[in-house]
């Protein structure tokens, strides 16, 4: 199923910053990581994703270094102190966010179970 753009593009700063919580990587890494770990749902596109990683360096979010992995040369990107902050900002939000829209929901559930057991 095809998500709404809206609900991922909310999230896609916080998610990159999760992967890169964990290591440094080049985007494409990013973009697979992303998608295989979220089952298909997150596909990011390049022209999405490094405009974002663009503005995270300009921040002072990321910083970025080449590497030669096969012989190819990479742009890595590595989180700063300051990113990480942000992250954990970003995440408690989105905890805050998730839990209030979990309880409205689980009561709405819980409302429409009540009435059709009510309709019996």
């Amino acid at each position: 199923m095809a998500l709404d753009k809206s609900l991922v593009s909310g999230s896609t700063t916080m998610l990159l910053l999760k992967l890169l919580c964990e290591k440094d990587m080049y985007g494409y890494e990013m973009i697979d990581t992303l998608k295989a770990r979220s089952q298909n749902v997150f596909e990011l596109k390049a022209g999405t994703l490094y405009p974002l990683l663009h503005a995270l360096e300009q921040g002072g979010v990321l910083t970025v270094y080449e590497k030669e992995v096969s012989g190819k040369l990479r742009k890595y990107y590595h989180i700063t102190r300051k990113g990480r902050r942000i992250f954990k900002e970003k995440r408690e939000e989105w905890d805050t966010f998730s839990k209030a829209v979990a309880t409205i929901l689980n009561r709405e559930d819980r409302m429409a179970g009540k009435r059709l057991a009510a309709a019996d």
